[in-house]
């Protein structure tokens, strides 16, 4: 049975996506994914250890949060290589991190107009 707080996480985290312009959550690999003119820029990945959220990171910046945080942070199988970012969304989940790393993502995949309505 999955803990009580998963749902809860997915929910927060698909809040926060979808409050972005023109983005819609299209299911993927039998997973929630966060899209803007059909390119991905989040996604969430169950694991027995839980929900994470995948995000695109520019460059530099997953060797950095992998390094100071690898108990919050992990390089994610299949996209990691490209520099995405995974973020474990189990116990005290910083939402304000969550919605930045988010944001920042969207910004790396959205068309230019609609990365510049979002503030970084």
């Amino acid at each position: 049975m999955p803990h009580p707080s998963r749902p809860r996480a997915i929910a927060r985290l698909r809040r926060i996506c979808l409050a972005l312009p023109e983005a819609a959550e299209v299911e993927t690999w039998d997973h929630p994914t966060f899209r803007v003119r059909n390119r991905i820029f989040a996604m969430v990945q169950t694991a027995e250890d839980g929900p994470a959220a995948w995000f695109k990171a520019p460059p530099g910046s997953q060797q950095l949060l992998l390094e100071a945080a690898p108990e919050r942070f992990f390089r994610p199988p299949y996209l990691g290589h490209r520099g995405w970012v995974a973020l474990r969304l189990e116990g005290s989940t910083d939402w304000a991190e969550a919605a930045a790393l988010v944001r920042r993502s969207y910004r790396l995949v959205a068309p230019r107009r609609l990365a510049g309505q979002v503030a970084e």
